[in-house]
């Protein structure tokens, strides 16, 4: 641990103020090491009153993502290993590079900033620094792949039911992979997964939330929100992902214990794409139809205007009403 991040625990440990003098000690560096991670704390946002022969104090935190005030907010939480990037490419590709070196199942790898953000088809999310919260959750499940569509599905359940929590907003889910709010995107989920024919060596759950974010380029501003945007003040992005983290926790123990049932009627009463109108494209063709239900595997069932029913593993479904469609 650095001797900022030292300090920084030692200042948040403490209710009153402490000494340079008996941060020096404690922490067995020089009290010019001290005064250099305080005034490194002071540029990172920290706000931290200082009074001759008395010490510091910490006043304020600000929204940071650092190794340890994310590892502080998750302490009492089942994850087994974090890892905190300042930049990275994306916290999937992260989470590849470490499961291959063998991080254990349910590590969390979540980016100040990723330069590579990445959502479904290939499309480029962005992910500037500060405004949100980007994460992947790892997994070494113990089910067959064909259910993996299913993990996507409870992390669409983990984020708007963690939103609903903390913000009263009513958050809900477009299958297969967004949450909204209101018809725009606050939240998009990209599963991906290593796998042998009947055997998964590993999953990444990548989730992006649109936290802080104060605006949005023009081309999608009719169509995203962020939490800031729907409410008017900001949210402290590590008490999300928490909060998100605990919900994921519940329902993976739930689809253990042979709850998966249960679990996908629960997802259909709170997803927004069952019971509207909507389209895919199929090659050169495109079909419509209402979105009835989910299958024990998590693929969409659309019964067409001729009565049968076209089920959807994949490929880009629009739903009427949402996105401006």
């Amino acid at each position: 641990m650095y001797t900022k991040d030292r300090v920084l625990l030692a200042l948040q440990q403490t209710s009153g103020y402490l000494s340079g003098e008996s941060m020096s000690e404690q922490l067995g560096v020089s009290r010019a090491a001290i005064w250099k991670a305080i005034n490194s704390l002071r540029e990172q946002g920290y706000e931290i009153d200082s009074v001759t022969n008395k010490g510091y104090r910490l006043l304020s935190v600000p929204d940071v993502l650092t190794q340890e005030s994310v590892r502080n907010v998750l302490a009492d939480t089942h994850i087994a290993a974090v890892y905190v990037l300042e930049s990275v490419d994306s916290t999937n590709n992260e989470a590849k590079r470490q499961a291959q070196k063998g991080a254990p199942h349910n590590s969390v790898f979540v980016a100040e900033e990723q330069t590579g953000g990445k959502g479904r088809l290939g499309r480029v999310w962005k992910s500037p620094a500060g405004s949100g919260l980007w994460f992947t959750l790892l997994l070494r499940p113990h089910v067959p792949p064909e259910q993996v569509t299913c993990l996507t599905l409870l992390a669409g359940m983990a984020v708007s039911r963690a939103i609903r929590e903390l913000s009263g907003l009513d958050a809900q889910i477009k299958w297969p992979n967004d949450v909204v709010l209101g018809g725009q995107k606050l939240c998009g989920i990209l599963t991906e997964m290593a796998a042998e024919v009947e055997r998964i060596e590993y999953v990444g759950v990548g989730i992006g939330v649109n936290v802080n974010t104060e605006s949005f380029p023009e081309e999608i501003a009719f169509k995203a929100t962020s939490l800031l945007l729907a409410t008017g003040k900001r949210w402290n992005r590590a008490q999300l992902l928490k909060a998100i983290l605990l919900e994921m926790e519940t329902l993976l123990q739930r689809q253990e214990n042979g709850e998966i049932e249960q679990i996908l009627k629960e997802y259909q009463s709170e997803c927004v794409t069952i019971g509207r109108k909507v389209s895919v494209q199929r090659g050169n063709i495109r079909l419509s139809g209402i979105a009835e239900g989910i299958t024990d595997t998590g693929e969409l069932l659309v019964r067409q205007s001729n009565g049968s029913i076209l089920t959807i593993n994949s490929g880009e479904v629009s739903v009427q009403g949402i996105y401006g469609e």
